[in-house]
Order: C-alpha cells, then structure tokens, then sequence
C-alpha cells in the first residue's frame, strides 16, 4: 500500500510567525494521521521542510521503515532538493534537508509537486499553527506520535522539546533563515517567541555518526601567533610531537576510527598522517576542511594588522560576513564547511571518523552543531592539537560531546 503525505508550511512576514502541516492518507485519500507546530519566528522555506519532516515521522510511526510513501508540497524547492535536482545554497536550510534525507532513506519515498489549490489539508493546517505562532502560542492539536524505531536501554540523547522536531523550530536568529526563494503574502508582524525547552531524555533510534574534530599540532605561525590560513607551514618539532601524542590516545580504545579525513593544508596532512601510521589507516582529504583564507593578513600578527588595516580589522571583528582585504569571510568559509560536513555524514553514515582540520572549520562544525549564531566563533578557544567530537543521530539532535580536549598533551 502506498502511502500519501501532503505537507505545507509558511510564515507571514517571511521571516515571522511560522507554522507548519502535515496529512498522512491511505490511497483512498482516508486521513490518517495529522500533525502541526507553530514555530516562533522563521522563514518559509524552514517551515516547509519542518512540515515534511513531520510528515516523514508520521508515516514511520504509522508503517514503520521501509513504508512506499509519495510525498506532495507545493515547495518546488523542497520537492526539488530532496529529489536531488536543486542544490540547497541556503546554510539554514541544510540541517534540516539532512534530517529529512535520513528520514526518507528508511522510507522507499517518490516525490511529486503538486500546486497549492491540492494541497489544501496540509494548508490549513499549516495556517492553524502560524495563528497559534502569532498569539506566541502552541497549536492544539494531537501530539505527533514517536516514530517506530528500534532503540537501545544504554544510549541516551537530549529531547529538546515536547514535539518530535523541536531540536530545529526555534533558531537562535532569525536573520540565518532568512533567504527563501518561494515568499508568500505578508499577513502579519513579526514576532520573536521563546525556544521551546526541552524535558527529558530519549534513546536514540540509530548508531550516531561520530567526527572527532583535532586541530593541527604547532607551526611556526602559532607560536608567533600569526595569522595562518591558506598558507602552507609546516609542523614544527613540537608539533609533531603534539601530533604523535594525539596519534596515540586516538589509536587506543575508547576510540576505534574508522576513517581519517584531512584539510589539504601541509600542517593538518602531517597531524593525520601520525595518526594513520598507528592506527593502519588511509588518509582521504577534502578542501572544504581548509582554513579560512586571510588574504593580505596572512603571515601578520593581530598588532600589525590593527596598526595597518584598523578599520577592516574592526569591521571583521563586528560582522562575520565581512571578509579580510583580499580574502575569506567566515560566512562564506561556513558555507563550504556546511557542504564538507555534509559530505562527511553522507558517505560515513554510522562511522567513526577523525577530521584534521583548522581553528575555524572546527569553530564551525561546534557552532552548527549547537544551533549558535554566528558571532559564537568569537567566543570559542581552541589549541593547537585539540580534540573536539560531535555525535549526529539520524532521528535527533546533533550532540558536542567534547570540546578543546589536551588531555593527551599533558
């Protein structure tokens, strides 16, 4: 039997107000099952696929995996990235496609646009919810059931909220979410609501993907404390030390690495090489766990740069979308480092896998994982041959279980 699930969202004032829904049927066009959320403040595009992830855990609930489910939005760019045919350009956007994609992968999903006079059960739904968003209320409705999945007694993660997408509904800024390529009418004034709190404790329905985050050993560049991005030092004496002592608590239980993935930069291929050497295996490197690109900063320290460049460096300071003379902002490092990421998770689904990176990719990879506005980059330390992990569960939140470890540096 295959299974049919209408969802919509929206948001008036784009970003403002959100809300979205979700109708499960049975060919006959039976309802089966419902599901709504007011979301705060956000934009269409988030709603909309909040909607289809809502609808994705409906049908798990319902049929549990491996369920023939078509999926109809009236989202072309929803439809459209799901099916593999747009890009999604749109940071914000990405955690979001990711959960869907794991959801639908235990589904066998097609996926069909349909336009928004068909789509008229998830419609109002969704508008119920943006109603309840802008009295700063909760819809009322039935709750969304848990999806059907296997779980284990010994692995617990965080519930953030009372609804089974609360990790994601409520972002820290709405100025990250707000891109959309599909506006709608404007009803109503934006207005800014509380995340929702979490309540508890769940286990998790998969093995989680595991990226132990460690930063290069030293260069002559952090000894200096020179700014170091796109060029090429090399490990010092002392950082190839760093790197032989990270190499050994990472080649002993608990940890088991399946994967080592590198920067492209001399100094992080040097810090995984070390630990290949111990642990038997490969290195494999992507660009996009490069350092940001500090155009005419390379090579200076903060003192030169504030007496030669102080405006730009103040202007930086202030707004991560600006970019040093010459080079990267750490907007646009975020976005490639999202794409790295996402790579990452995709082709090491279940695995344990060590990134070498950079202070910023590192910074990133944190913040994204704790749903943190931009500006946390500033208020993050991280040293050199520093051990950092995030654990991803396909059906819940990304979880930092270390950050800044050097234990093995002592």
């Amino acid at each position: 039997m295959k299974l049919v699930i209408e969802a919509d969202g929206g948001s008036r004032g784009n970003p403002g107000p959100a809300g979205y829904g979700a109708v499960v049927k049975d060919p006959d066009g039976q309802v089966l099952a419902e599901a709504a959320d007011s979301l705060g403040v956000a934009t269409n595009n988030v709603a909309e696929y909040q909607g289809l992830i809502a609808g994705l855990r409906s049908v798990l609930a319902l049929a549990g995996d491996g369920a023939t489910v078509e999926v109809r939005m009236d989202s072309k760019l929803v439809i459209e990235q799901m099916a593999g045919r747009w890009k999604i350009k749109n940071e914000g956007l990405r955690p979001l496609a990711l959960e869907a994609a794991d959801l639908a992968r235990r589904l066998r999903v097609s996926w069909k646009w349909i336009p928004r006079e068909r789509n008229r059960d998830a419609d109002r739904l969704a508008n119920e919810a943006m109603d309840a968003a802008a009295r700063g209320t909760r819809w009322q409705g039935t709750p969304l059931p848990p999806p059907a999945s296997p779980t284990t007694a010994d692995e617990a993660v965080f519930d953030l909220g009372p609804t089974s997408t609360d990790a994601l509904t409520a972002p820290t800024s709405s100025a990250s979410f707000a891109s959309s390529s599909e506006a709608k009418p404007s009803d109503g004034t934006p207005l800014r609501t509380e995340p929702q709190r979490g309540s508890g404790w769940m286990g998790p329905a998969r093995t989680a993907t595991s990226l132990l985050l460690l930063r290069h050993g030293e260069t002559a560049f952090s000894v200096e404390r020179r700014f170091s991005g796109t060029g090429d030092p090399e490990l010092t004496p002392k950082g190839i030390a760093q790197a032989e002592a990270a190499a050994a608590r990472l080649s002993r239980k608990p940890y088991e690495i399946d994967v080592i993935v590198t920067s492209p930069l001399r100094r992080a291929r040097q810090t995984g090489e070390a630990v290949a050497s111990l642990t038997g295996l490969k290195t494999a490197v992507d660009d996009g766990l490069r350092e940001v690109d500090f155009g005419e900063w390379e090579g200076h320290t903060f003192t030169e740069i504030q007496r030669r460049w102080p405006e730009e460096l103040a202007d930086w300071l202030a707004d991560p979308s600006v970019a040093p003379p010459g080079g990267e902002s750490f907007e646009q490092a975020a976005l490639r480092v999202e794409e790295a990421r996402g790579r990452l998770l995709l082709e090491y689904r279940g695995k344990t896998v060590l990134v070498v990176s950079h202070v910023t990719p590192i910074k990133l990879f944190l913040r994204f994982a704790l749903l943190a506005p931009p500006a946390a980059l500033y208020r993050m330390h991280l040293d050199v041959a520093s051990l950092s992990s995030v654990d991803y569960f396909p059906d819940g939140p990304e979880l930092v279980t270390s950050l800044n470890d050097t234990a093995h540096l002592r």
